[in-house]
């Protein structure tokens, strides 16, 4: 057996080929009626597909909805029991099939072309029953399958992903979609937090204190509300700085037993620190914190009017998944 290494790049290798092969291969106007059809439908997008395709198929109908364009996964052979009812005028109908004469999908097309739908087919044979009767025809062909008897769908399946992916893709650039309409249709995960979480879902409310207040009611407070740190606010509520347990113990050594009876906590806070605003979203908060030649672990929030509201902790954000 060849080296086991040297055999998955190999085939990496021959499946990016692959995919080069077919940008090359697809014609302009092929692509731009394709692009047309989907753009301009005004209803939603089918995709079909049997097997390995049709696992494909349902990739690329969940990569089109999560980017604006509404679509969904059909198994032919449901739409042959019944299913069809959910093809409706007004769709586009996207048939992925390497060889282009998978049966169900054959079977199906008398039933398409009487609901007049646009068909648009991904296809490794273009001399194909498929490709005859397609409106659309998108060469999706490959010279070798990365499985060593050629026959398992691997470099097929993959470029007819990479296909709809670019399809998908193109439609989201040409729609202008905004990070906030992605975020619209991700609110679960990491990547759905990272675009929807904001500082106002993670911050304490205000652990305050007052300029003048002295060094034991800082301990006191910092002890009190169990945040690693208190906000010093004026008696307007705006905030003049922020006492850390750092600065706290710093203070505290510099100053000596001798020198803390006089202490106050506008001599021990950090005047002017970075804050965040409550509609921040809290992953910028992160990069506040962490993108600095001194990482800071708490950040005070204050709100459009100047009020100190909150504060936001690092470890709150960690622990959020975010």
């Amino acid at each position: 057996m060849a080296d086991p290494f040297s055999k998955v790049l190999e085939l990496l290798r021959l499946e990016a080929s692959a995919i080069e092969r077919a940008a090359d291969r697809l014609d302009r106007d092929s692509v731009d009626r394709a692009m047309e059809l989907v753009s301009n439908c005004d209803s939603k997008v089918i995709v079909i597909g049997v097997g390995k395709s049709g696992v494909i198929a349902q990739k690329i109908a969940q990569t089109l909805t999560s980017t604006g364009t509404v679509a969904i996964f059909v198994h032919p052979s449901d739409a042959l029991h019944g299913s069809l009812g959910v093809i409706t005028s007004g769709d586009v109908v996207i048939a992925l099939s390497n060889s282009g004469e998978t049966d169900e999908i054959v079977a199906l097309l008398p039933a398409l072309s009487l609901r007049a739908v646009p068909l648009i087919a991904i296809v490794g044979n273009t001399d194909s029953t498929l490709a005859r009767k397609a409106d659309v025809v998108l060469d999706a062909s490959v010279d070798k399958e990365a499985c060593p008897l050629n026959l398992a769908p691997t470099t097929s399946t993959t470029v007819a992903l990479a296909i709809g992916d670019a399809i998908a893709m193109t439609l989201m650039e040409s729609r202008g979609l905004t990070p906030e309409d992605f975020a619209a249709n991700h609110p679960a995960g990491r990547l759905g937090k990272r675009l929807t979480m904001k500082v106002s879902d993670l911050m304490h409310e205000s652990p305050s204190i007052g300029p003048d207040a002295n060094w034991l009611d800082v301990v006191k407070a910092i002890s009190k509300f169990s945040l690693g740190a208190v906000n010093v606010v004026n008696g307007g509520g705006s905030l003049a700085g922020i006492v850390t347990d750092g600065d706290l113990r710093r203070t505290i050594e510099r100053s000596g037993a001798e020198g803390l009876a006089d202490l106050t906590a506008e001599q021990m806070m950090t005047a002017g620190p970075i804050t965040a605003s409550p509609e921040m979203l809290a992953y910028d908060a992160l990069q506040l914190m962490e993108n600095r030649p001194s990482q800071i672990s708490v950040l005070p929030v204050v709100d459009g009017d100047g009020s100190c509201v909150g504060l936001l902790r690092l470890h709150d954000i960690v622990r959020s998944g975010l």
